[in-house]
């Protein structure tokens, strides 16, 4: 499977007192605000490494879905959180976090196949940083 997906941001005045917004190619965000608040502290809008982080726990948890599903097991709920850390001006870490409650499946068995989905997941493998992972199977 080829594709290409859009995503475009623009940016007005400087970086500090200017203003800009994201907008998706499928419309998900059209014009949402960030702004150097949004960014470097908590001000409503959002920020480039929120965005990296919703892109990474979307990416892994189809991938864990679908890596799960080809060793027969198919999840009844699978929750990622991917707690990017941004330090000294550059993304150092992304900390994964998933839960899932899979039907049937070892916790060993789970947390296996869960790290393989960190290792394929394409975003995981298009970010060079240290990427973490704490896996966790619901009973």
């Amino acid at each position: 499977m080829n594709f290409t997906r859009n995503a475009s941001a623009n940016w007005q005045g400087s970086v500090k007192e200017g203003k800009g917004d994201i907008t998706t190619g499928s419309g998900a965000l059209k014009k949402a605000k960030y702004a150097f608040g949004t960014r470097f502290k908590d001000e409503n809008g959002t920020n480039p490494e929120e965005l990296i982080g919703a892109a990474h726990a979307g990416c892994y948890t189809m991938q864990l879905s679908g890596l799960l599903g080809e060793e027969g097991y198919t999840p009844d709920d699978l929750h990622t959180d991917a707690k990017v850390t941004f330090k000294d001006g550059e993304i150092v870490k992304i900390a994964l976090s998933v839960s899932g409650k899979v039907p049937n499946i070892k916790k060993e068995e789970f947390i296996k196949i869960a790290e393989k989905a960190k290792r394929v997941c394409p975003v995981s493998k298009l970010l060079d940083t240290e990427i973490t992972l704490d896996a966790k199977l619901q009973v």
